[in-house]
């Protein structure tokens, strides 16, 4: 098993920043590939962002290129969403996921989820 706890969410106005950390305990952490997601009101989860175990390979959503950064330090067993550039659709739960495989979380699933952050920008 692996647990996971996000960090960071809050209220910022349109063009600003936030950085969101997912916290893991449980299992080897350069073993999983780490992702965001996030969930608005009534809708499907939708994948965000995702870096393999040693961090070399990431991918994101066409929605967030250019402003959002994903990372990890596997050293702390954590990694990161560097959100630049904020707009009021960027507002939802966003949820830090584990998986073993990278094409797991582009196809909008994942094993492990934490428990989500809130992310508000007011329009």
């Amino acid at each position: 098993q692996v647990q996971l706890v996000e960090s960071g969410g809050g209220l910022v106005q349109a063009g600003g920043s936030l950085r969101l950390s997912c916290a893991a305990s449980g299992r080897p952490f350069s073993n999983y590939v780490m992702g965001w997601f996030r969930q608005p009101p009534g809708e499907e989860r939708e994948f965000v962002a995702a870096i393999s175990g040693g961090g070399d390979i990431t991918n994101s959503a066409d929605a967030v290129k250019g402003r959002f950064t994903i990372s990890r330090d596997n050293a702390k067993s954590t990694a990161y969403l560097k959100m630049n550039s904020l707009r009021p659709e960027d507002t939802d739960i966003y949820y830090c996921a584990a998986s073993v495989l990278i094409t797991t979380m582009t196809g909008g699933a994942s094993n492990y989820w934490g428990q989500g952050t809130q992310v508000t920008v007011p329009s």
